[in-house]
């Protein structure tokens, strides 16, 4: 098969038929061989009749459907798991992403050999309190990942090769960072492309602005578990050492301070009536907590399962 289309979807039942209609008409356009993959996320409205209504005149539509509202990144991860084509595509639901887009980004995936090419919604029609803090968070993410060629991480509009979302894991909010999953997992030719960001026709958007947030405290994590996932002391151990040695000088110029007053003939007070001997106290105590919290975490690693499983891309034998 050559192409799986995912499409999370919640509450869109105005817009599947056309979405389904679409997608159908470009792909026999260019003699595709596909599926579509519509996973309802728990929808309350009549998405999921809508569905089975498609599937009947178009058995390429399958999909799924939560008990509840999981959110998007349960809703790809689901779709990842169940894609069967060589190249997958994700789009959202609500026709602001165009498929007339998905011939070039198959091309680009198979012809131009990337992993994952994200699209790039140059030019939206979103109102200025929504594109000034997204591209806020994008040059964020783009510091902190190192994919310094994307501009719209978080653009639901991507193409992948079939190894990559087989090899990545999207939970909780992670959706908004599967190029930086892909990147840690060693898929590193990411590719971007412009695509056309069309006016929402029907409904209202499911996200507000705690997504940015949310957004940057999950790039905050992927970060640490990339950097430190398997090897938690580097961080905490170095942390707390440095913050134990420097509250243990600390106490040892306070006490140093008071003997050569006390020698000197001056006026001297007790080491527990300056405040600098409370925060060296505290800074030994953090330090030594930040030490053992990274001698736990290496326990954890060692009992770990995944704690030797390496990506292997290819093998002689």
């Amino acid at each position: 098969m050559d192409i799986s289309v995912i499409v999370p979807l919640y509450n869109e039942a105005e817009s599947l038929p056309e979405l389904a209609s679409w997608i159908e008409r470009v792909m026999k356009e260019n003699n595709f061989s596909y599926e579509v993959l519509m996973i309802n996320d728990g929808s309350n409205d009549e998405s999921w009749e809508v569905v089975k209504r498609i599937h009947e005149t178009n058995p390429a539509v399958k999909g799924v459907s939560f008990r509840r509202n999981y959110g998007k990144s349960p809703a790809l991860n689901t779709g990842f798991a169940m894609a069967q084509g060589d190249v997958v595509i994700t789009m959202d639901a609500d026709l602001q992403d165009s498929p007339d887009e998905i011939p070039e980004l198959y091309r680009m995936i198979t012809e131009d050999g990337y992993d994952l090419v994200s699209g790039w919604k140059k030019k939206r029609y979103d109102p200025l309190s929504k594109t000034l803090p997204t591209k806020l968070f994008n040059a964020t993410a783009r510091r902190v990942s190192g994919i310094h060629n994307l501009h719209d991480f978080n653009c639901g509009l991507k193409a992948y090769r079939k190894d990559v979302v087989k090899h990545i894991e999207v939970y909780g909010d992670m959706h908004r960072y599967v190029p930086y999953l892909a990147k840690v997992a060693g898929f590193s030719k990411i590719g971007e492309k412009v695509v056309q960001h069309q006016a929402r026709k029907y409904g209202v958007s499911k996200f507000g602005l705690d997504r940015f947030v949310n957004g940057y405290l999950d790039l905050m994590t992927l970060w640490f578990q990339a950097k430190f996932g398997v090897k938690p002391m580097h961080f905490f151990g170095l942390l707390g050492s440095l913050m134990f040695f420097l509250g243990f000088i600390a106490v040892v110029a306070v006490g140093g301070i008071k003997l050569y007053n006390m020698y000197s003939g001056n006026d001297y007070r007790l080491v527990t009536d300056s405040p600098y001997f409370y925060l060296a106290l505290t800074a030994m105590i953090l330090g030594t907590q930040l030490f053992l919290t990274g001698f736990l975490g290496e326990l954890v690693i060692r009992h770990s399962a995944d704690r030797n499983h390496y990506e292997i891309d290819d093998e002689i034998k």
